[in-house]
């Protein structure tokens, strides 16, 4: 498990480890597709709706839009909701109820990655 097309992602893939690709709904991505550092101003969301709608465009679309407006395409396997975020057990609820209201299957990562 590990960020989605980052240098693990590729390595897995040369030495054959199954890897599953991990998007990030509640933090804000920069054009290369790695995550802005926390330290900057915007790096972390907050509101539930926005976070929610996020991550359905992740999962359904394989792309967010990053912190620069430009489009970064992205594989999703698991969704990364950060525990240390203000409210984020109601953030998680609501992700959850709009993945599924999306038609998306919430699934165990072993038969994601076909353990």
């Amino acid at each position: 498990l590990g960020l989605a097309g980052s240098l693990f992602e590729e390595a897995s893939g040369i030495v054959g480890v199954k890897f599953a690709s991990e998007v990030f709904a509640d933090r804000a991505y920069q054009d290369d597709g790695s995550l802005v550092p926390r330290s900057s101003p915007g790096s972390v969301f907050h509101d539930p709706e926005e976070i929610a709608r996020r991550t359905v465009q992740m999962v359904k679309e394989g792309a967010t839009e990053s912190a620069s407006g430009k489009r970064v395409d992205l594989k999703v396997d698991s969704i990364c909701l950060h525990g240390d975020t203000p409210g984020a057990v109601d953030i998680a609820r609501r992700v959850r109820s709009e993945l599924e209201a999306a038609g998306v299957a919430i699934v165990p990562l072993a038969q994601v990655v076909g353990a």
